[in-house]
């Protein structure tokens, strides 16, 4: 057969040979009906790797369709390497090494592209609601189409939800607390987070609305990938987002270069060095965050104050490296409160600490709330420290894996929306299954909805 021909049929049809041209264009049929009732675009099924991803997609099983779509593409690379060396074969005397490895490899690699196959399939079956048996005809490509073809013409077979279904919308609905903007305090309306990702626009948050009151400390809950640094960055205006966030009145985004110096973010990483004394660490941060026109004096009365509120100025001469874990927390956040920003956002400040020493460091943070500011704090023992909050932020993966929002309001109030005693079952209660969870994020997520519409 002609190469040209040849390398052709394994690109539109992963095939060798003219003869399963037919069950290929089936198979393909049959994936275009499928991607149609599950709300994907059926002319993906004519394109050859991104078919594959499609089709996981459909089978709830997106993870898998990434690699099964890079195996498919591999598949086609190697398929059309075997074409050549089917040519050129006349003119080679004996395998190389190199070709008995290439062909373990190549089995390899069909190896993977059947098990990959089988859970794509099986999870198009729990979509479908139907019987395991059809797995018996989903083994061989050659047969595949059969069920396919079925499943996709047939209106007696339908899937239990969308590839593109979003179960609840929340754009109109209002913001707790006031209806508008605010002068004092933070209000945040997020419509989006997204980004490009693998052949689609992936969610990463979508409508999320709160009015947080200036002097309220917020403790930011929500399970891994729930969204919790997605959203503190988007609020502090670092990765920005399709939202509007008003700060005392002022919008983040339209000006965010004066905005961000009254926005103080502790991340996790500490970022000073370790020779330095926490006086001088915390000067020469003075010098960047605060304005040029303020005088050095000033500026060294402004660095005495916030060590004395971190309890800092006994060791002001002490080497960074010489510090605890806590004292070090305490001088990140120190560099920060420097330039007396409205809005103080911590990402798991007492990581490391001990019971005594975060409880410690979190009064020091409730000391700067009550100081007419806000803070906003990640952390994953919430329970040691929940009585210096005045709010809770619980975000939540809905079926699409977008980060929600569950609920807003007082720790007394989140107690009573989850029935739950504390916020680490509350995290529990809305976390997957496979994650540990109880898995009840969508049912949370519309019963805040709920909750907020009916005021």
């Amino acid at each position: 057969m002609n190469l040209f021909v040849q390398l052709l049929l394994i690109i539109l049809f992963d095939s060798y040979s003219v003869i399963f041209i037919v069950p290929s264009i089936l198979y393909i049929v049959g994936t275009a009906f499928i991607f149609k009732k599950s709300g994907i675009k059926w002319y993906f099924a004519l394109i050859p790797c991104v078919r594959e991803y499609q089709l996981a997609r459909c089978a709830y099983r997106e993870p898998e369709g990434r690699v099964y779509s890079i195996l498919s593409f591999l598949y086609i690379v190697a398929a059309s390497l075997a074409a050549i060396f089917d040519l050129i074969d006349n003119y080679i005397e004996s395998y190389s090494v190199f070709t008995y490895l290439y062909v373990i490899v190549l089995i390899a690699l069909l190896l993977a592209i059947f098990i990959f196959n089988i859970r794509v399939y099986n999870g198009l079956i729990e979509v479908y609601g139907l019987s395991k048996w059809w797995l018996l005809l989903c083994f061989s490509r050659e047969i595949s189409f059969i069920p396919l073809l079925i499943w996709g013409l047939s209106k007696r077979f339908q899937p239990k939800w969308k590839v593109e279904d979003i179960k609840i919308e929340m754009s109109n609905i209002v913001k707790r607390g006031s209806s508008g903007d605010i002068n004092e305090g933070l209000s945040v309306s997020i419509a989006s987070r997204s980004v490009l990702d693998f052949f689609k626009k992936k969610y990463l948050l979508k409508d999320i609305n709160m009015n947080i009151p200036t002097g309220h400390m917020v403790l930011l809950l929500g399970g891994s990938g729930a969204g919790k640094t997605t959203f503190i960055n988007a609020v502090n205006g670092f990765e920005k987002a399709d939202a509007e966030i008003i700060l005392d009145g002022k919008n983040m985004y339209k000006d965010y270069n004066k905005m961000k110096h009254n926005v103080g973010f502790v991340p996790q990483p500490q970022m000073m060095r370790d020779k330095d004394t926490v006086k001088k660490t915390l000067y020469d941060a003075a010098e960047i965050r605060l304005a040029v026109d303020i005088s050095r004096s000033d500026k060294i009365a402004r660095v005495n104050e916030v060590m004395d509120i971190f309890g800092l100025l006994p060791i002001q001469d002490s080497l960074v490296e010489k510090l605890s874990g806590g004292q070090k927390k305490r001088l990140s956040i120190c560099m920060e409160l420097l330039s007396n920003p409205a809005l103080f956002i911590l990402d798991e400040p007492d990581s490391g600490l001990d019971g005594v020493m975060a409880r410690e460091l979190f009064a020091r943070l409730r000391t700067i709330a009550d100081d007419n500011k806000i803070v906003i704090v990640i952390t994953h023992s919430p329970d040691r420290v929940v009585d210096f909050f005045d709010d809770v932020v619980v975000l939540a993966k809905d079926s699409n894996r977008t980060g929600r929002l569950a609920f807003f309001g007082t720790i007394d109030e989140a107690r009573g929306f989850f029935e739950r005693d504390s916020m680490e079952e509350i995290v529990k209660s809305v976390n997957q299954v496979e994650e540990g969870g109880d898995g009840k994020a969508d049912d949370y997520i519309e019963k805040y909805a709920r909750m907020v519409q009916n005021g």
